[in-house]
């Protein structure tokens, strides 16, 4: 039996294999400090939680309509509408299991064989894998850390051909930090109604945005020829419940809906209630303790010598390795072995010669981190 072609192209994860590796060196008793977290330390608040064991308590434990329970999505409707000045309607509303589900779906509902995807490189990395599964191409726009992992509009343009489909866009940036101010966001929207380009705006950061004021491009956009992906993952600190929404024009949400119900159905029917409750939680307290350890982290770099660029949100920070080692696995491996800290290779991201350090942690576990960091480079 021979295992699909797509399946083949699709890379393995690094991010798996230091976290492996980081798990059996504690296992043998080793003190790791773990700078790789992409999800918030903090517990899913308690109200939450309470909602799921009420909903538990009350039988709701059945199938759902595949696109989410109607008190969800129409909740979600009205917050997308009033936090980004958007009409819009339940049957934009799609849940899904986390913002991955999301953005997969839309994919297969726009992404047809040898169709174009574009993905702004330092990236996700599980974009350019749902492309390849879904028989596409992911092009790559290369940003620089000279440019502080910022494209040009001229680099995005450059990147489309006839076959140029979908442009996925991600801001604030896993794994830079980085937010996209709204002249940039304006200008790839203006283009992307100019060449017939879908875009997905992957939004699940948009919670944690420390300077300035936020642009969103499903704000900018007016939600016209774009697609927005959020989550309760990062904002509610509720990143194993698998909640998160797709709102999309209704031709597409429909068309995704689809690929919902023949997939999953519906995501799990006590965290929808548990997600309906998120709505009425107030979550500002994990944003200051974020901001306070943004500051932190990068002063100690700073103070270390590492070369960054300082993340406006988020929570990591890709540091350039480059000068201590040309292969940042090799590096991250090293760091890892010899000083029990471990970061995530910036190869995982597109970012070959960087590490992403995430502060999902406590400031005790930074310090530590970055301590040992300094010595492991001989600073």
């Amino acid at each position: 039996m021979n295992v699909s072609e797509r399946i083949k192209n699709v890379a393995g994860s690094k991010t798996l294999e230091i976290n492996a590796l980081a798990q059996s060196m504690r296992q043998k008793g080793i003190d790791v400090v773990n700078l790789t977290a992409g999800e918030p330390d903090f517990p899913t608040p308690q109200p939450i939680v309470e909602a799921a064991i009420e909903a538990l308590k009350a039988g709701l434990t059945k199938y759902t309509d595949s696109s989410g329970i109607p008190q969800l999505r129409e909740k979600i409707a009205k917050h997308v509408s009033e936090r980004h000045k958007v009409p819009c309607s339940m049957e934009q509303v799609i849940v899904t299991n986390g913002g991955k589900q999301a953005i997969y779906n839309c994919l297969a509902a726009l992404v047809q064989e040898n169709d174009e995807v574009i993905i702004i490189d330092p990236c996700w990395v599980s974009y350019e894998p749902m492309v390849v599964m879904l028989g596409g191409k992911a092009v790559h726009v290369k940003t620089s850390f000279e440019n502080k992992f910022t494209p040009t509009i001229e680099q995005i343009e450059s990147a489309i051909t006839p076959r140029t489909k979908v442009l996925v866009l991600n801001s604030p940036n896993n794994p830079t930090g980085v937010v996209y101010d709204v002249d940039l966001l304006r200008q790839i929207h203006a283009l992307s109604i100019e060449k017939d380009i879908f875009i997905i705006s992957d939004e699940v950061y948009d919670c944690l945005v420390y300077d300035g004021e936020y642009a969103s491009m499903y704000s900018i956009s007016q939600g016209k020829n774009v697609a927005l992906v959020n989550a309760f993952s990062k904002s509610h600190s509720m990143t194993g419940w698998r909640v998160g929404y797709l709102v999309a024009p209704v031709e597409i949400a429909k068309a995704a809906a689809k690929v919902q119900a023949h997939t999953t159905s519906n995501i799990n029917t006590v965290a929808q209630y548990a997600a309906l409750k998120a709505f009425d939680v107030d979550t500002s307290y994990m944003f200051e303790r974020f901001k306070r350890r943004r500051d932190l982290v990068c002063k100690l770099l700073q103070e270390a010598k590492f070369n960054f660029v300082r993340p406006s949100g988020a929570f990591y920070v890709l540091v350039n390795v480059s000068q201590f080692d040309k292969d940042d696995v090799s590096f991250c491996t090293k760091l890892l072995q010899e000083a029990h800290v471990a970061l995530v290779p910036g190869s995982a991201f597109n970012a070959p010669g960087f590490a992403r350090l995430s502060f999902a942690t406590s400031e005790e576990n930074l310090i530590e981190g970055v301590k040992r960091m300094k010595e492991f480079v001989g600073g």
